[in-house]
């Protein structure tokens, strides 16, 4: 039942948490699509809110990469095959009126919301081994392998770190397989923003997270909400 009336409300956040919804990239029909959903939801957006790509060779040496805005989503086109893809997307303002609705503005243009937030989302995506991270400053929100994801292998744990601006952030709850079991938690940051994340799947691997900070003085919004993915395939699926 839940699901019908979902699909009914057009709002994209009318389905429980505001932030429900994540970013990743995948392969689709040769080119590196960027996703936005949950779990197995797959949902159009509006492609302007991509606010920046960004594609590195395996020394972290940056590529060109083209931002392709089709009607409903985006199609990243780097330059040469990228290492590493980042994708940003920003959310905009987001204010709940008193009757449950989400209207894609902040509080100054919502007088009565009950709740006011501006949710940003980063993925990152990690596609040849041995590939060198660069600095990644410009995600405000990253899931850092602390080893090479594709050597680790389904089954076994992956070492992460997780900073948010900049910096490492404890008590982050990483979901380990975000499209198969988005609510599923396997492992919580420590004091230095680290856990081990059990790698789940042979074929495409999303890890994720999010995140709400408190804003102070800003008229539009209270809440900062930041979500990051980490996606790479498990093992045995590399083709060049």
């Amino acid at each position: 039942m839940r699901l019908s009336t979902c699909l009914l409300l057009t709002s994209l956040f009318a389905c429980g948490n505001a932030l429900a919804h994540g970013l990743w990239t995948e392969e689709r029909r040769g080119n590196i699509e960027v996703v936005y959903g949950h779990g197995e939801e797959d949902n159009a957006f509006d492609a302007k809110k991509i606010s920046g790509a960004w594609a590195y060779d395996s020394t972290g040496k940056m590529i060109p990469v083209t931002v392709e805005r089709l009607t409903d989503h985006a199609r990243l086109q780097p330059l040469k095959p990228p290492a590493i893809m980042a994708v940003a997307l920003d959310n905009g303002a987001w204010s709940k009126t008193p009757d449950g609705q989400w209207i894609n503005q902040g509080r100054s243009q919502v007088p009565n919301s009950t709740q006011s937030l501006h949710t940003y989302k980063y993925s990152l995506a990690i596609y040849s081994e041995g590939a060198r991270l660069p600095d990644l400053k410009q995600l405000k929100m990253v899931i850092l392998p602390e080893v090479d994801p594709l050597e680790v292998g389904p089954g076994k744990p992956l070492p992460v770190r997780v900073l948010v601006d900049g910096k490492p952030m404890a008590g982050v709850k990483l979901v380990g397989d975000y499209r198969g079991a988005p609510d599923e938690v396997s492992a919580t940051t420590d004091a230095d923003g680290r856990a081990e994340v059990v790698v789940r799947n042979q074929g495409l691997n999303i890890i994720a997270a999010e995140v709400d900070l408190p804003v102070k003085g800003d008229a539009d919004i209270e809440t900062r909400g930041l979500f990051a993915s980490l996606t790479f395939v498990g093992q045995g699926h590399h083709h060049h």
